[in-house]
């Protein structure tokens, strides 16, 4: 039985060449430890319009590799699942690992060729690089893709339309390089989805300098550097406000949701700690007035994790029309403030 399915399931789907994708290890071998980033720019640059195919095994690159935004040149990347492009030793570029859309700009989703994606695999920044950036294009998506010893993760630059980028990404787990500077997601581009995401390792989870993205089942993790406990560490951080969370949890930052400016709506968010280090936990921080509208929000302020200071909301100005509807806290007793109550509904 198990051998019918795996053949229907073969024959439904069939093998990446007979697809009739490009495959890498038809001019390279795996796994042998020379830089590959000239042979595989030549894949992408000769291949226009196709699916280019990473089986399983190490690929070394010295240098970013770059895929076209323009519709009658772009290429997909497609990883095998234990498929690593891995940063080499030295590594000394500023750009991301794997830039999509970082060469032949356009600004055209009319045209066959305008969506290519990557897909899979994983992206290993030897925990020195940056994994992956949207550089040009519209409507990117990357998939399934695990992004690990960065740097910075993911980085959708402003978009080509005006400043949007169109892009959608899902499934992609990144983890990063520990340090101080470390940073899940920067997003610059407008008009983005972000769903079913895992960020750790990193001192700031999500950094949004743009509006109009949706943010949805998003959790970074905070781990700190040699048990230490930044206060500056934030899950969420957003500095344009218009934009809109769901079912996003940050775990052990510092400060789980902080805006900068503007308004955004946050619903049926979590924010917790599973230590009592740090000298204050925070759940929501509007840096000027508070304007924002926090709905469901659940602060996992409890005995057992609790800081000298637990706080749900700090502001830096009075006044602001923001408001906290349906706001569950574990534990009342242990929450030192009170300022919230302003704005409960």
């Amino acid at each position: 039985m198990l051998t019918a399915v795996l053949s229907v399931s073969a024959f439904a789907f069939g093998a990446p060449r007979d697809r009739g994708y490009v495959i890498v290890t038809d001019y390279i071998k795996t796994d042998a430890g020379k830089d590959v980033s000239d042979i595989i720019q030549k894949i992408i640059d000769e291949n226009p319009n196709r699916t280019i195919y990473f089986p399983d095994g190490e690929y070394v690159i010295s240098k970013p590799i770059l895929t076209p935004a323009h519709p009658e040149k772009s290429v997909a990347l497609e990883l095998s699942n234990y498929a690593v492009i891995r940063a080499a030793e030295g590594w000394a570029h500023s750009e991301a690992m794997v830039r999509l859309g970082g060469k032949d700009a356009a600004n055209d989703i009319s045209k066959p060729g305008s969506n290519y994606y990557l897909d899979g695999g994983v992206i290993d920044g030897r925990g020195v690089a940056k994994g992956v950036s949207i550089d040009g294009g519209r409507e990117t998506v990357i998939r399934n893709t695990s992004i690990k010893n960065v740097e910075l993760g993911i980085h959708v630059k402003h978009g080509a339309n005006s400043g949007s980028s169109d892009c959608d990404i899902t499934g992609v787990n990144i983890v990063g390089c520990n340090s101080a500077t470390a940073v899940g997601v920067l997003v610059e581009g407008y008009d983005n989805t972000f769903t079913n995401m895992r960020i750790a390792a990193v001192h700031t989870g999500f950094v949004l300098r743009s509006q109009a993205n949706m943010l949805r089942n998003i959790h970074p993790l905070y781990y700190g550097r040699k048990g230490e406990f930044d206060q500056g560490s934030c899950g969420f951080l957003d500095e344009a406000g218009c934009n809109w969370y769901d079912f996003c949890y940050s775990d052990e930052f510092a400060t789980a949701f902080r805006i900068t400016r503007g308004a955004s709506h946050y619903d049926n968010c979590f924010a917790y700690w599973y230590s009592k280090r740090g000298t204050q936990h925070l759940i929501f921080k509007a840096d000027g007035a508070f304007d924002s509208v926090v709905m469901n929000m659940h602060a996992g302020h409890r005995q057992s994790n609790a800081a000298p200071e637990n706080k749900i909301l700090e502001t830096g100005k009075d006044g602001g029309k923001g408001c906290f509807m349906h706001l569950h806290i574990d534990d009342e007793g242990v929450v030192t403030d009170r300022l919230h109550e302003k704005y409960a509904k």
